[in-house]
């Protein structure tokens, strides 16, 4: 959908601005690294919290520790999921109606507060209210994050900038793994110690960024659709100075190309519904398939791989760990290699090839697992394979949602969306493989499995190919014109 022209005479009541503009045109610099490094932890974060929760899963267990039974490990889990869930969509409203800032720093908050306390837990019921708080924290930052970094990234290098950061997801995953090598070897430290001190490390991380995130500004353009122009614009002065001040010469922008904004009342549910329902129908179904199928192929496998190389390979649970380092770093260097061509090849191009790739070498895999001419080396090297692709398929769904909506209702909208794929994709795709899996015995199962989980790929590729917008190089303006911006003539109204 394209940004409507607009008059050159201001409406009474409403603001002309040309912040949006300002901000497409800067060069990248050290604000931006900022940006990145201090919003970016988030993925990081959450990559520690699964991959250390997964692994401490068998340590709960021991009396010694807390001694949990199989069932309340599994629903720990379960509950920190839902706790993601929760979070987004109360912290994605908020976000829309309060501002990115003020729920970011709110975020990072939370997850410190529950995952620290989760670190002195003495019974099952405490772990789980500590875990659902943490939860809560991580799902309201992709809410407000997704929002705040298209919104401060310059056009040209905004998909590419987006994917790298959801990207470093499995950096923490590599962090995690190695915390735990250390953490849960119990020759360094006791049994009911290392698993508390292991749950510590992302906390530890988040309070290292916390004063460089807070010295991040509000999104210029969530301001100017809350009426507060003068703010905007002194945000992006600053911003500009501090370009220029680096030795970058800013060409003005014409007055010409200004977008003019009326206050508007907050996005409710009903209109939401509708917005997304009936006025961006074929986005909302391409967010969806974009979204639920990468969780589904991911909740899938990143939960089961375990099962897989203990099952049919015979790897023994201490050694599991050493096989997610080259997992996670394909997973890693998919995004940061691929992401600039949705940018230069474009967004439609890019989100359908990787999906369906993804989706066939799955396929292929579960193929030749069955046949039984895979070894436990030769399978995490497809895996690598497959999730350099699909990792970088993954990214750019959470690109996808957060560019292709009004800015009004973006923070809204992840939240919908992500709990969608939380729901359909971190509930059944566990359960599903692993009761495919079995004890082992009938490695078809598995292929069915995998099929399933391809096939969904390939069909959110198919999606993209046919209803994928052509988001690169664009302002966000003209992506998804703001519900707050006034048209040039009454006739030429939404």
């Amino acid at each position: 959908m394209v940004a409507h022209p607009l008059d050159t005479e201001p409406k009474p009541g409403s603001v002309h601005s040309t912040v949006p503009q300002r901000m497409d045109r800067l060069p990248w610099s050290r604000f931006h690294w900022r940006v990145v490094i201090a919003l970016g932890i988030t993925w990081v974060l959450d990559g520690i919290e699964i991959t250390i929760a997964g692994s401490i899963a068998d340590r709960l267990r021991d009396d010694q520790a807390l001694g949990f039974s199989s069932s309340q490990v599994g629903l720990t889990a379960s509950i920190y999921l839902l706790g993601e869930v929760v979070g987004a969509l109360v912290f994605g409203r908020l976000a829309d109606r309060l501002g990115r800032r003020n729920l970011f720093i709110v975020t990072l908050g939370v997850y410190l507060v529950g995952n620290g306390l989760t670190a002195l837990s003495m019974n099952f019921a405490f772990f789980a209210v500590t875990r659902f708080i943490a939860g809560t924290g991580i799902g309201g930052e992709y809410a407000a994050l997704n929002s705040a970094i298209d919104e401060l990234i310059p056009s040209r290098h905004r998909g590419h900038a987006d994917l790298a950061i959801n990207g470093t997801y499995w950096l923490g995953a590599m962090i995690g793994a190695a915390a735990n090598l250390a953490f849960l070897n119990t020759k360094l430290f006791g049994v009911d110690l290392g698993w508390r001190l292991g749950l510590l490390v992302g906390p530890a991380i988040g309070m290292a960024i916390w004063g460089l995130r807070r010295t991040l500004p509000e999104s210029p353009r969530w301001l100017l659709t809350h009426g507060r122009a003068e703010e905007a614009e002194q945000v992006v002065d600053a911003i500009e100075r501090q370009v220029t001040a680096g030795g970058a010469h800013l060409d003005p922008v014409p007055d010409s190309e200004a977008v003019e904004y009326r206050q508007r009342p907050q996005v409710g549910y009903r209109e939401l519904a509708r917005i997304l329902f009936r006025d961006y129908r074929t986005r909302s179904v391409l967010g969806f398939m974009l979204m639920v199928t990468q969780a589904f192929l991911y909740n899938a496998i990143f939960f089961t791989y375990s099962l897989i190389l203990a099952e049919f390979y015979g790897i023994q649970d201490g050694a599991v760990a050493y096989f997610i380092f080259p997992f996670a770093l394909g997973n890693l260097a998919g995004p940061l290699l691929l992401g600039r061509y949705f940018d230069s090849l474009g967004r439609r191009r890019m989100i359908g090839s990787t999906y369906c790739a993804s989706g066939a070498l799955l396929v292929l895999t579960g193929w030749l697992f069955a046949q039984g001419v895979l070894t436990a080396v030769t399978q995490t090297v497809l895996w690598c394979v497959i999730f350099f692709i699909a990792s970088a398929a993954a990214s750019s769904a959470y690109l996808t949602v957060s560019e292709v909506f009004p800015v009004e209702m973006r923070a809204q909208a992840i939240s919908f969306f992500f709990a969608l794929s939380m729901l359909f994709g971190g509930v059944v795709a566990p359960w599903l493989f692993a009761t495919l899996i079995g004890e082992g015995h009938n490695p078809w199962r598995v292929f069915a499995g995998y099929t399933v989980g391809g096939v969904l790929m390939v069909l959110g590729g198919l999606t993209a190919f046919r209803w994928g917008v052509d988001a690169e190089r664009r302002s966000l303006e003209h992506v998804a014109t703001p519900l707050s911006a006034v048209p040039r003539t009454a006739d030429a109204a939404r």
